[in-house]
């Protein structure tokens, strides 16, 4: 059984950044951040392979968000820079038994309950 715990979201201006981190307990191979905006489907952000070598970016995450991990401290990071008010959401991180990373959340049988992420205009 894997069990995940996101931290870090929170209240920040448009500009800001924030961490999130996502505590993995279990094991976990390919891993994923996601996010949902209220009315809104969840839609996919970011993927890492378990090496951490191949990576993958939604358009509106490219430049901005980098995800990562520390497989040592079983956490999936994602620093969020120059962040924007569309950028609101619930964020989730999402793992699977595959060692490959995966955009799509039907791949991912595990996952977190979130954390809010607010940018203000």
């Amino acid at each position: 059984q894997v069990q995940l715990v996101e931290s870090g979201g929170g209240l920040v201006q448009a500009g800001g950044s924030l961490r999130l981190a996502c505590a993995v307990s279990g094991r976990a191979f390919g891993m994923g951040w996601f996010r949902q905006a209220p009315g809104k489907e969840r839609e996919f952000v970011a993927t890492i392979n378990l090496s951490g070598v191949r990576i993958y970016y939604s358009d509106s995450a490219k430049g901005r968000f980098t995800i990562s991990r520390d497989n040592a401290k079983n956490t999936l990071y994602l620093q969020m820079i120059n962040l924007k008010p569309e950028d609101t959401a619930v964020y989730y991180c999402a793992a699977r038994f595959s060692a490959a990373e995966s955009m799509r959340p039907d791949d991912y049988p595990y996952w977190g309950r979130g954390t809010q992420v607010t940018v203000s205009s």
